[in-house]
């Protein structure tokens, strides 16, 4: 099913913190890494300005929104303490809200401190990789701070998830996780919810690909649908290359997602995801 279709009735503005986005297109969010181990290396921003450099390169580029993540998420990733997530994060959204106030700023983190703390600082919105499993206190905290919250669908921990994942239908599954997210997320009055099927996250490559091609079960939920393929392991070693030769599996699965009704493609690679947008939504004009 074609994206156009999917978006009749699915929700398709965001509150920014008073301002309405307009979701009815689909977008790009740049990723802005503040880890010194992401799985990418090019992707490393080890001060504030390179941060800031990155950020300038993804607003240029087309990205309607920068999420920036200071705790990589990448299998077995070392913990990284609160304080230092903290350390990492709250200086460079200072500096992005006052050198580009028109930033969109999306927060990478599964903690309700670092969540607080970074939209008292200038955030918009709070992208969790566990859907509030990590930390007791995260839906609390959005429903407080009533911004946008992408809910991710992942088993166990970033060090645990791929020892063995198991489904026995991985898009039934991640249905049924989301349901019961949404539900208690709705019931405390968080309005704008955003879902994130959690590709590369305690899934095989096959689970992987099943849930890209089981995608559109999401639409049940007519809540947006974030995608992030960008230069993972489901195409780098399925194509038995490197993250850094990964660009063109990267648009082929975005390319895919958007057909099947992708609401933002989050991604490294901004220019590439913006382009590979408008030419989708070409097709989908004819």
């Amino acid at each position: 099913m074609m994206a156009k279709d999917t978006f009749l009735n699915r929700k398709i503005t965001l509150n920014l913190k008073g301002e309405l986005f307009d979701l009815s297109k689909p977008c790009v969010m740049g990723i802005l890494n503040l880890t010194p181990d992401s799985f990418y290396s090019e992707s490393r921003n080890r001060s504030v300005d390179e941060a800031l450099r990155r950020a300038e390169t993804c607003l240029t580029e087309g990205a309607a929104f920068i999420d920036i993540g200071a705790y990589s998420s990448r299998p077995g990733a070392a913990d990284v303490s609160t304080d230092e997530e903290l350390a990492r994060i709250i200086p460079v959204i200072s500096a992005i809200s006052e050198r580009f106030p028109a930033a969109k700023l999306s927060i990478d983190t599964f903690r309700a401190k670092v969540a607080e703390e970074s939209i008292a600082a200038g955030a918009h919105i709070i992208n969790d990789i566990s859907a509030g499993n990590m930390d007791e206190a995260m839906f609390e905290t959005i429903a407080a701070l009533n911004v946008p919250y992408i809910i991710m669908h992942m088993q166990g921990t970033p060090q645990t998830m791929q020892k063995d994942p198991v489904y026995t239908n991985v898009g039934l599954e991640v249905v049924d996780y989301f349901s019961d997210k949404v539900r208690t997320l709705k019931n405390m009055g968080v309005a704008d919810l955003i879902l994130d099927p959690g590709f590369g996250f305690a899934k095989t490559t096959d689970h992987n690909y099943q849930l890209l091609n089981d995608m559109g079960n999401l639409d049940i939920f007519e809540l947006p649908v974030l995608v992030g393929f960008s230069r993972k392991s489901m195409i780098y070693k399925f194509l038995g290359i490197t993250p850094e030769t990964a660009l063109n599996g990267t648009t082929v699965l975005n390319t895919l997602a958007l057909q099947k009704g992708a609401a933002i493609l989050r991604v490294h690679d901004v220019r590439a995801a913006a382009e590979c947008i408008a030419l989708v939504e070409k097709m989908q004009q004819q």
